[in-house]
C-alpha cells in the first residue's frame, strides 16, 4: 500500500490549458521546464517539485489522483478549488 507520493505538479487557470501543456509533456518537452513557464503555484519555480507528502496533506481530488496512479505517471487534469493540475508522479513509498 502506498503511504507516500513523490510528486511534481502544474497548476493552471482553465482545463483546456491544463490539456495542452500535457500534450506537449506527451510530446517529449520536459515538465520540469513546462512547470516553470507555465505553473502558477510557487513551486513551479522548482519544476513543480511538490516533494514527498502523506494522506490527508493535499486536497482530495489531488491526493486520489496521486496516490492512485502509478510511479511515472502523469495524472490530469486535475480540478481543485485552485484551478487546475498535472501531476507527475515521481515515485512512491
Amino acid at each position: 500500500m502506498v503511504k507516500q507520493v513523490n510528486a511534481a505538479h502544474i497548476l493552471v487557470k482553465t482545463e483546456k490549458e491544463a490539456k495542452d501543456l500535457k500534450e506537449e509533456i506527451l510530446k517529449g518537452k520536459s515538465f520540469a521546464d513546462v512547470a516553470k513557464k507555465h505553473s502558477s503555484c510557487p513551486s513551479g519555480k522548482k519544476g513543480g517539485d511538490l516533494g514527498w507528502f502523506g494522506k490527508g496533506q493535499m486536497v482530495a481530488s489531488f491526493e486520489n489522483a496521486a496516490f492512485n496512479a502509478n510511479k511515472g505517471d502523469l495524472v490530469g487534469p486535475v480540478k481543485t478549488e485552485f484551478g487546475w493540475h498535472l501531476i507527475l508522479v515521481k515515485d512512491q513509498k
